[in-house]
């Protein structure tokens, strides 16, 4: 194969007061999954901080991808890595408007720890490759549309 469209897709349930249960899968270019999992904001949000919040997931999510594509190709070109660590740090501001806030995202962080006997350029070239195949890492580098919409007894509309 040489490209592939790739879809994941989630489903949200919501389950307390401020917990949503979520079924994962992905559905091309091959089935897997479903995974469940959850999430819940803690008191300031009115919940019960019974899972991470989703912000949590998504720098978690973030981390790992970096972190397997960095293991998925130092394999492919038969780098060692003795070890691998890495560490991301996400910030957003918050701005209250009327009754609600807005929020927009401040900056991006990921440091990469690698012990190898593999020279430097080798292990920078690892980590520039790794960006690139890193699905969440290209789609925070760029601007992407995002479509909401609203089921009525309409049918579905835009917002």
């Amino acid at each position: 194969m040489d490209s592939a469209v790739i879809q994941y897709n989630a489903e949200g349930h919501a389950s307390g007061k401020m917990r949503s249960d979520l079924v994962v899968s992905m559905s091309h270019p091959f089935a897997d999954g479903p995974w469940e999992m959850a999430t819940d904001e803690g008191a300031f949000h009115g919940g019960e901080a019974s899972a991470p919040p989703p912000l949590a997931l998504f720098v978690g999510g973030l981390t790992g991808c970096i972190m397997t594509q960095i293991r998925s190709l130092a394999k492919r070109l038969g780098l060692v890595l003795s070890d691998l660590r890495v560490e991301t740090r996400v910030q957003w501001t918050w701005v209250a408007v009327g009754r609600g806030y807005e929020s927009a995202p401040k900056g991006f962080e990921i440091d990469v720890k690698i012990e190898s006997s593999a020279a430097k350029p080798e292990i920078e070239a690892l980590i520039a490759q790794a960006r690139r195949g890193c699905f969440i890492s290209q789609t925070l580098g760029h601007q992407n549309e995002i479509r909401y919409r609203l089921k009525t007894q309409e049918g579905w509309t835009n917002v």
